[in-house]
């Protein structure tokens, strides 16, 4: 037993020392033979793949005790780029022998314990040579367990992952979408086979294995494959010992990889640079020489390559380069173009000299800095020459605004990207901006806040967080005086640090959204930051909880409509987000989700397809204020995911605070200081009236890329002032005079324009040491050539202004131009080895060209009223587009580039070998089933299709074949060969070439020639033909049908379908209270007078189809034929007459072909029958006879309100109509249950449409469509805009009204806030009514503008005497008082009453009118907000201009749609009682001498009953004023108000009254307020 238990020590013993770490003797050199495979594809056999074999013997030997050499003995490099596993590997003699030298000399390096050190190496041996040793290397640095003989890795969790991106700075890991599928996997498997020696262990054997798969998609579809496998094996025993180099030995790093040249090298082409200024210039003449008339094919690529050339010249070379083109225009713009895309410092440098230098121009300058601030390495030198060009050219760049922003956003673009390479990026980078920002603060130079705060939110540093929230309002008391603007760009540069830190954005977010006292706007962007930051669900319920009792309605809605849409989102990084809106929109109200579309809303959609890995999304907010026509902001952004990561592609966002009122306002307004002073004296009286912020006129936008701001503009009332003197001055004339010169001389232009799309680069390090690449490349080229030839007869005059409308119209203007433009793009994708000495990849190139030729000549004779447009014949290319998309395997080496290996990755000839043996195999009965051969042969196939009239044939040619055959993913689907290609040219029909057409013709001819123009007479059927008497009878009997059975009551007649379906109409309209009985008496009046207008009726019927063709008796208004003018001059094509007969109001349009034989017609006509009914007819087919479809249009009364119906009915349709229509109605009842309707099945006629609409208000609707075998109802649709029908039924159609003044009104009527009065109930702005308690002789603020500038102001008054309503109006230098004398209404102006013989009345400005309507009198002063003040007696009405929402205030309130918030006193105190918010706006007496007789005041009044709070007895006044009498009077009116109060214990000391409008409440209770006052003498 005891033998036994000492053999197994030893086994033991020795199995230690087996598996311990090797060693080298020092008197010893061991051999090795060595092989490194970097193989890359789809694993799949049969396919291409491309790689790089190295093999040598390695000798090692020690120096000294922990240093050693080695030396590579008979290295040999081998490509591949072949049929996986056919074809062999390919010596690289060349290569081989250009880098043998390198190769074999011996490096030295430090080694202890398995562990590799330091690497010693002369300064000869390249990093790419060094890289391959430190692969061998890595071999033995193990670090294995004591019973290990096999280490593995993942390599995509290393703690310092060593790699390279170029162009990814601005995309973001999505870690969410990752977590279940994977578009990366990376591998290495170490495997050892060691023996126990005299020094240690040897090992003999070692076998690398490292995966790196990559797939666009989830990687269980198939992906691409870098296979890196290293073999080290053991030889033998040396004595010679390894001589190491004579030259220095040098510290190169250690293990790690040393990047090099690859980083300058692009994986899609493989340079030898050894002249590059020549170069250069070789590749900027091919592309100057072959893109002029049009693009060449190989542009994008031969660009790309001058940018690669750049990026190795020096910065001596690209001066010398400069200076040769400069002065040559094309060459000039192709080195502006490429240089940018460079991406270095040089470049940036380079540009900012010669900006300075005067040699770029503004233009040039920015467009160019632009692009090399976003394209350069963000290094500490790049930020650093971007800082000193902030600070040293301030001058410079203070004079030209728009280059400063371009530098300083540059500069946070900058500094984001830099933070993105080194997270530990230094808060000192951004210490000039915060110095910028608070100099700017001190000084309030907004425009200076707004920029630095952009360049923070680019940089996104969380170190800026503390400098923006000086500047947030609420919580710094500063920044509440800044511009709302200016707030709401601090709010939006906090959206990049909650990317990098969510939980430190989220509170300050937070509590914006919940501060109520801010702005709405600020509150919603508050909103948007605060969803960025993936609020939790504890988070997401108390932002619900408190949205309950939100009384903001545009806060509400945007924050309601932002959840929901959240709720519906599928991308993974917002999954958890989606969760807690679930949660949180089963907290709130679904009411909300009804409100309409004039309250603010945030949307957001996305699709994403998990397996795929790939989706898109969309946010759209929409930041309304006081509904008006322009929303108060909008923002649009999109978002990418691609293969585990996301992006905001692009972001825009547009502000039109304040720009209405800047263009309408009048300036008159602003001018008197004495005017406004003396309106606050007045408004004084007003208990702690505080006046709304003033918002400065300001439209604003900005362009986002990638989150990152690249531009943005402000437009203000100096801009727009700028552009209108620029416009109106002598400039704009002398570029019209040089324009008109240049194209009677005849312009010819050749422009070309390159762009580098996209680069984005990974680079990662491999085992055998030599680089792997992923990358993606998009370059495009577009290229034009224009002539433009014009003539002009007679000559213009040499002064154009002193052109007269007469000579214009004697002016026949000519002008032919030809076009050929054309546009060139490339893409590819790269996986594999790319170094500046050897490419082996696997590449996805894809070719995009396409040209669009085109001759047009364009005629205007003005005094003939011809115009004709004419495409003319042009040379077409055999290709007007291609499109190609193929997968390659390439290799190539730089030593032999004529040896360049191309093989598609997909060969056609294995698809087929290999669609025989899945055959032969399926056949097998032993072999269960697999997938359907889907694409296992090349598709090829040819589409034509053929124009007959123009004789013009276009075909598309497809070509494609890929790897379905081998798996049924997509993947397989899209590698292989795809291609398309569009040809046009002349057509072949029935076999025969059809006759050349010389021209394509559009000619319009308007006025009394157009007859002469037709090219074909026109003739309609007989209208004396038994047909035509048999439809006037029938047209006879339905008017007087429907003058038996009439629902509608109107001075023209109405067509119905049927009597029962009439009265089904007001029965369903009474029903729902939308109808009353009409009286019989009214009912008999109605009927007489429509009885007149039936035989009007008939009358105009008759003449209406009795000259059926009005061609016979009025001569067209305009003609316009489109036809082919062919050699033979056959006539193809058609045309087209309009006719209007006035005294009959009928309009009449013919369309026909021209062509011989055909008789295909449509005719339209259509009659004002009279201001109640419009009929159409349109008919088409032949002679206009097979199809008819008309149309009925009628307006009248449907029981008290204006209604409309309209009626289709057909003769006949096309069955292809009849058809969809069919299968349309099997959709209609689900439709209409959606959409809020009520449906019912009915027997409707089956060849009529009827929709009958009443408006029971201006904005509102019901309906009732009746279609085939269904009905749909509904009541009270809101509408957005008003409807222009008058309150009897008529349409608003007057035929000789100037329509830009109808125009103007309806705008007018549909954008203007309105306020109203009658029996002293008031309709509030916001459409809120209540009852005005008015006190007697008491002026109360009814409406005036809250703003500072103070525009305007309307008081309202109670006469004592009459009790009648009295309005008086402030603004401009006068005041006007509107009252009542008996029923009539009175004027006067300055005390002094104007007669009403004297109106209209205007105001020296022009911007005040003073007119009579209807039984009263209207103000107008849309200038200064007020649209219309209407007055008569026992009734008023207000209206403000659209701009003036939300800046008024009064018992009339904001005009902001919250209605939630009507209540506000002149204090900004929320009332939740009427009378007192109506008595907080009473201008309360100051002693009974007031010239107003008002004898009443506001205060806070003691609550007269004993209160026990807290268990303390309590005495409690009023935190609202109440208007009681003046001291000295006597109520003789009262009206109860419920009112809150405060309480302190009686006990107390202190003065309850000092600030008791600001205090809490503690309860509500009811007192009287007084309305009227009796005053004694002793009323002081």
């Amino acid at each position: 037993m005891r033998a036994v238990v000492l053999a197994l020590t030893l086994a033991f013993v020795v199995n230690i020392n087996y598996v311990s770490v090797p060693e080298f003797a020092p008197d010893k050199t061991y051999v090795y033979n060595y092989e490194a495979l970097l193989l890359g594809g789809l694993p799949q056999e049969g396919l291409a793949r491309a790689g790089i074999k190295v093999n040598s013997k390695v000798h090692l030997s020690a120096v000294t005790e922990n240093t050693f050499l080695m030396k590579l003995m008979d290295p040999l490099i081998h490509e591949y780029a072949g049929i996986w596993p056919n074809d062999p590997f390919v010596p690289a003699t060349k290569l081989t022998s250009a880098l043998a030298t390198q190769l074999q000399i011996p490096i030295k390096f430090e080694y202890a314990n398995g562990v590799v050190g330091k690497v010693f190496a002369p300064a000869r041996v390249s990093p790419t040579v060094l890289n391959l040793h430190r692969g061998i290397l890595n071999i033995l640095q193990l670090n294995l367990k004591k019973t290990q003989n096999i280490k593995s890795k993942d390599l995509s969790h290393c703690q310092e992952r060593i790699m390279k991106d170029v162009g990814l700075a601005y995309t973001e890991r999505c870690a969410e979408c990752t977590k279940r599928v994977k578009s990366l996997i990376e591998t290495a498997t170490y495997n050892y086979i060691m023996k126990p020696s005299s020094t240690g262990a040897l090992i003999t054997e070692a076998t690398v294995e490292e995966v790196h798969q990559f797939s666009p998609f989830n990687e269980i579809h198939g992906a691409a494959m870098m296979e890196a496998k290293q073999t080290l094996a053991f030889v033998e025993i040396e004595k010679t010992p390894v001589v190491p180099n004579k030259a220095d030995y040098m510290a190169r790093g250690s293990l790690q990889y040393e990047f090099s040249t690859e980083i300058l090298q692009a994986p899609i082409q493989l340079i030898k640079i050894s002249n590059a200024p020549a170069q250069i210039v070789e590749v900027l003449k091919h592309l100057v020489v072959n893109n002029v008339a049009m693009v060449h094919d190989d542009a994008p690529l031969k660009f790309v390559q001058l940018i690669q050339l750049l990026r190795a010249a020096t910065p001596e070379n690209i001066e010398d380069i400069w200076t040769q083109f400069k002065n040559e225009p094309v060459y000039r713009r192709w080195i502006l173009d490429a240089l940018p895309a460079v991406g270095t410092p040089v470049i940036v440098k380079f540009i900012k000299e010669k900006f300075l230098t005067g040699e770029l121009t503004l233009p040039e300058f920015i467009q160019a800095l632009v692009v090399a601030l976003q394209m350069v390495t963000a290094d500490l030198d790049t930020i650093q020459l971007t800082a000193v060009g902030i600070y040293n050219y301030t001058k410079k760049l203070s004079t030209i605004p728009a280059l400063r922003e371009v530098v300083m956003l540059g500069y946070g673009s900058l500094i984001a990207k830099h933070c993105v390479e080194v997270p530990t990026c230094s808060a000192e980078l951004l210490r000039p901006i915060h110095e910028i920002a608070a100099e700017a603060t001190s000084k309030n130079n907004i425009p200076e806040i707004t920029l630095a705060l952009k360049v923070l939110g680019n940089a996104g540093h969380p170190a800026s967080l503390k400098p923006i929230m000086k500047l947030l309002p609420g919580l710094r008391t500063a920044a509440t005086s800044l511009p709302l603007s200016v707030q709401v760009d601090a709010i939006l540069a906090l959206r990049n640090i909650a990317k990098k830190e969510p939980k430190l954005v989220q509170p300050v977010a937070l509590q914006l959204v919940l501060d109520r006292s801010l702005h709405p706007e600020v509150r919603m962007v508050a909103c948007i930051v605060l969803f960025e930051t993936k609020p939790s669900v504890a988070l997401m319920s108390s932002l619900a909880g408190s949205l309950k009792t939100e009384t903001n309605m545009q806060v509400a809605s945007f924050t309601y409509s932002h959840i929901k849409s959240l709720t519906r989102i599928t991308a993974p990084d917002m999954a958890a987000v989606a969760g807690a809106a679930h949660v949180a929109i089963k907290l709130l109200s679904p009411k909300l989700d009804r409100l309409s579309f004039q309250f603010s809303r945030a949307l957001k959609f996305d699709i994403y397809h998990t397996p795929l890995m790939v989706g898109a999304a969309g946010s759209a907010y929409m930041i309304n204020d006081a509904a008006t026509i322009l929303p108060r902001a909008v923002v649009a952004k999109t978002r990418a995911y691609l293969a585990g990561a996301a992006a905001d592609v692009l972001e825009i966002g547009v502000r039109t605070e304040g720009i209405q009122e800047a263009l309408l306002k009048s300036p008159a307004a602003d001018e008197s200081v004495d005017r406004i002073t003396k309106i606050k004296r007045t408004l004084r009286a007003l208990i702690n009236w505080k006046a709304l912020p003033t918002s400065q006129p300001l439209a604003s936008a900005y362009v986002k890329l990638f989150g990152q701001e690249v531009a943005f503009a402000r437009i203000d009332r100096t801009i727009i002032e700028q552009a209108i003197s620029l416009a109106t001055g002598p400039k704009p004339r002398e570029l019209l005079k040089a324009a008109l010169k240049a194209l009677q001389e005849g312009i010819a232009l050749q422009y070309a324009k390159p762009l580098l799309v996209a680069e984005m680069r990974r680079i990662l390090p491999t085992a055998v040491g030599l680089p792997m690449e992923l990358s993606m490349y998009s370059a495009a080229v577009g290229a034009a050539s224009i002539n433009v030839q014009a003539t002009i007869t007679p000559p213009l005059p040499e002064e154009i202004e002193t052109m007269t409308l007469e000579q214009l119209k004697k002016t026949d203007v000519q002008l032919q131009a030809e076009a050929r433009p054309s546009i060139a793009v490339h893409k590819f994708a790269v996986m594999g080895v790319n170094t500046a000495l050897i490419q082996a990849a696997v590449m996805a190139r894809g070719k995009i060209r396409t040209i669009a030729p085109g001759k047009v000549a364009v005629r205007a004779d003005i005094l003939k009223g011809n115009y004709k447009v004419e495409a003319l014949p042009v040379e077409v290319p055999e290709h007007i587009a291609a499109l190609s998309f193929e997968t390659l395997a390439v290799a190539r080496n730089i030593e032999d580039p004529t040896a360049e290996r191309i093989v598609p990755l997909v060969p056609e000839l294995s698809l087929q070998n290999r669609q025989t043996d899945l055959s032969s195999e399926i056949l097998d009965p032993e072999m269960p089933p697999e997938a359907p051969v889907r694409a296992s042969a090349p598709f090829d196939k040819t589409l034509c299709l053929a124009v007959p009239y123009i004789e013009i044939k276009g075909c598309v040619e497809v070509h494609s074949h890929n790897a379905a055959f081998i798996r049924n993913d997509p993947l397989f689907y899209i590698i292989g060969h795809h291609s398309a290609r569009a040809t046009v040219a002349r057509g072949i029909f029935r076999n025969k070439i059809s006759p050349t057409v010389e021209r394509l013709e559009l000619e319009v001819q308007v006025g009394p020639r157009a007859a002469e123009r037709l090219l074909k007479q026109i003739s309609l059927i007989d209208e004396e033909t038994p047909e035509g008497k048999a439809f006037l009878l029938k047209l006879r009997e339905i008017l007087e049908t429907e003058d038996k059975n009439r629902p509608i009551s109107s001075e023209s007649n109405s067509n119905s379908s049927s009597s029962s379906s009439s009265m089904s109409s007001s029965r369903y309209m009474a029903h729902h209270g939308s109808s009353k009985a009409v009286s019989s008496g009214s009912a008999a009046s109605s009927f007489e007078r429509i009885q007149k207008q039936v035989n009007q009726f008939l009358l105009n019927a008759c003449s209406f189809f009795q000259a059926k063709y009005l061609g016979n008796t009025v001569p067209p208004v305009f003609a316009i034929i489109a036809r082919a003018v062919r050699v033979d001059r056959k006539l193809l094509g058609y045309q087209l007459a309009a006719f209007f007969d006035k005294p009959s109001a009928r309009v009449q349009l013919i369309a026909s072909s021209i062509a011989e034989n055909d008789n295909w017609k449509l005719c339209a006509d259509g009659v004002l029958l009279s201001k109640h009914k419009v009929t159409t007819k349109v008919a088409w087919g032949t002679e206009c006879q097979q199809y008819a479809v008309i149309t009925k249009a009628e307006a009248g009364i449907l029981g008290e309100f204006p209604a409309l119906r309209l009626e289709w009915e057909w003769e006949g349709l096309p069955i292809l109509i009849t058809n969809y229509a069919k299968k349309l109605s099997k959709h209609i009842p689900m439709a209409a249950l959606q959409a809020g309707f009520r449906f019912e099945r009915a027997t409707n006629s089956e060849k009529e449409i009827e929709l009958t609409v009443a408006l029971p208000s201006k904005r509102s609707l019901n309906v009732i469509v009746r279609v085939p075998e269904m009905t749909l109802s509904s009541i009270a649709i809101p509408l957005p805009v008003t409807v222009p029908i008058n309150p009897d039924g008529t349409l608003s159609i007057h035929i000789d009204q100037d329509i830009l003044f109808r125009v103007q009104n309806y705008i007018y009527d549909c954008t203007t806030a309105q306020c109203s009065m009658m029996q002293d109930t008031i309709t509030t702005f916001n459409n809120r009514r209540y009852k005005n308690e008015m006190p007697i002789s008491c002026y109360q603020v009814l409406a005036q503008d809250c703003t500072p500038e103070l525009k305007f102001v309307v008081f309202l008054k109670k006469d004592e005497e009459s009790e009648e309503n009295h309005l008086n109006i402030k603004l401009a230098d006068i005041n006007v008082d509107l009252y009542a004398l008996g029923t009539q209404a009175k004027v006067k102006i300055d005390e002094m009453e104007v007669p009403i013989s004297s109106l209209p009345y205007q105001h020296p400005s022009g911007s005040i009118q003073i007119r009579e309507k209807a039984d009263g009198l209207s103000l107008y002063a849309s200038g200064h907000g007020l649209q219309e003040v209407y007055f008569a007696s026992g009734h008023w009405k207000i209206q403000v201009a659209d701009w003036m929402k939300g800046q008024t205030c009064g018992l009339c309130g904001k005009a902001d749609g919250e209605i939630r918030q009507e209540y506000t006193t002149p204090s900004g105190y929320l009332t939740k009682s009427s009378v007192s918010f109506a008595h907080s706006w009473v201008l309360p007496a100051e002693s009974c001498r007031d010239a107003s007789q008002c004898r009443m005041k506001l205060e806070s009044v003691k609550l007269e009953k004993q209160v026990i709070l807290n268990g303390q007895e309590s005495k409690c006044y009023s935190v609202e004023p109440v208007l009681r009498c003046l001291p000295g009077c006597t109520p003789i009116r009262t009206t109860p108000v419920t009112i809150g109060y405060h309480c302190l214990s009686t006990l107390s000391n202190l003065n309850m009254l000092d600030g008791i409008y600001e205090k809490s409440v503690d309860l509500r209770e009811t007192t009287d307020a007084h309305v009227a006052c009796r005053c004694s003498e002793q009323c002081t």
